[in-house]
């Protein structure tokens, strides 16, 4: 019997450029090294951490893939860059945004990569797709799942996209 992949969770977010057409492009540029398992609605958020830009588009995807998390992280931030993300100041704005939020059960704290993504808990425009995915999910080495995690924060300024 063949193992089943793990399920990961991605954070997608675009404040620059056509914002839409951002999140497509990367839905797009995904397969084949990654399967699109489910995505979520797409939010508009106010920024978060530097505050003088553009709202974002946030969205989240349950994916699997047979990369590892390391060669994962190589491959969307190589789509990142090929969608036309330029170096810019931290939380500053960005045409694209990949961030891997969870690889299965996995905890990884390395230089270069932290899963589960390290301030997952602290944003609500991440927290309120992923609960659309998955609200029972339960965080890696804790009890505590998606959806307690969102009784504990602000989910002001994160509202449904209408196109």
């Amino acid at each position: 019997m063949k193992n089943q992949p793990e399920r990961i969770y991605l954070s997608l977010g675009t404040n620059l450029g056509n914002r839409e057409l951002n999140l497509a492009a990367v839905l797009e540029a995904l397969p084949p090294e990654v399967n699109i398992l489910d995505s979520s609605p797409v939010y508009q958020t106010e920024p978060w951490g530097y505050l003088d830009q553009p709202d974002f588009l946030n969205q989240v995807l349950a994916v699997d893939t047979s990369l590892s998390p390391h060669d994962l992280l190589e491959y969307v931030k190589c789509i990142e860059k090929n969608i036309g993300r330029k170096p810019s100041v931290r939380f500053g704005p960005r045409i694209v945004d990949i961030d891997i939020l969870f690889y299965g059960d996995r905890i990884i704290f390395e230089e270069d990569l932290e899963i589960p993504h390290p301030r997952l808990k602290e944003r609500a425009f991440v927290l309120i797709p992923l609960a659309d995915l998955d609200p029972d999910l339960i965080y890696p080495g804790t009890e505590t799942s998606i959806s307690d995690l969102l009784q504990n924060i602000d989910l002001s300024g994160v509202d449904l996209y209408q196109e």
